[in-house]
């Protein structure tokens, strides 16, 4: 499957975002990829994943909608910068929320898997919206992801713009993008998600524990999930 952005190379934090420390560059440095290498969902990694070693707590909390009973979970792995995260995000996702996350029937868990080091100042920003800003930030990036992921020239004032629009300040904005801790966790949670379930490629979806192995359309998710909820 392309899109309009799989030709395209998004900018990268290196040289651009002189804030940023040097030491939070070179911890980032091993995610400087190319994002059309994971833009398409690859059939890599194990079929199913344990669900009790997915959903394992870690020290950077789950960024999720929908109840935490509920009889099935997703989770994504996702990168902010990728272009079929973002078709994802705009157009299949809001028809999953109206008809298993809102309904209680389905927990949806965004993780983050950047693959450049400007889809980690994103999933940073993201994360230092906190509270109830985080995910409405999160669909906001998606939504422009065209006017600050695929821009050309400095990709800082774009990411400013929309990074106020939740109540960052010049300060805070350079706070998060500087926070080494975070990016150590954002870091560490996308080596987990690579050594122990073999995610390679964004976005990675599990369902209780399955890979989804199809593209991700309304139609590939009902295929899994409704047998789940009727408990075949």
């Amino acid at each position: 499957m392309k899109d309009a952005t799989t030709s395209r190379t998004p900018a990268t934090l290196s040289r651009r975002f002189a804030f940023l420390s040097v030491a939070a560059l070179a911890s980032v440095s091993m995610l400087a990829l190319s994002a059309s290498d994971g833009f398409a969902q690859k059939k890599t990694g194990p079929s199913e994943v344990p669900v009790e070693e997915l959903m394992k707590a870690t020290d950077l909390a789950d960024v999720a909608i929908g109840p935490a009973d509920a009889k099935v979970t997703v989770v994504e792995y996702a990168s902010m910068t990728c272009g079929h995260c973002q078709k994802f995000a705009t157009s299949v996702l809001p028809e999953l929320k109206k008809k298993y996350v809102e309904t209680g029937k389905v927990r949806f868990v965004m993780r983050e898997f950047p693959l450049d080091n400007l889809a980690a100042a994103a999933s940073m920003l993201a994360r230092c919206a906190g509270g109830d800003k985080v995910i409405p930030m999160v669909e906001t990036l998606y939504e422009k992801q065209a006017d600050w992921a695929f821009t050309q020239g400095n990709p800082v004032p774009k990411l400013f713009d929309i990074a106020k629009q939740a109540g960052f300040t010049q300060e805070s904005f350079d706070k998060c993008l500087t926070d080494q801790k975070l990016l150590d966790q954002i870091t560490a949670g996308r080596t987990r998600a690579s050594d122990t379930f073999g995610v390679s490629a964004t976005p990675t979806f599990f369902i209780n524990g399955k890979r989804l192995t199809e593209t991700p359309t309304v139609a590939a998710f009902e295929k899994v999930i409704d047998p789940l909820l009727a408990g075949k």
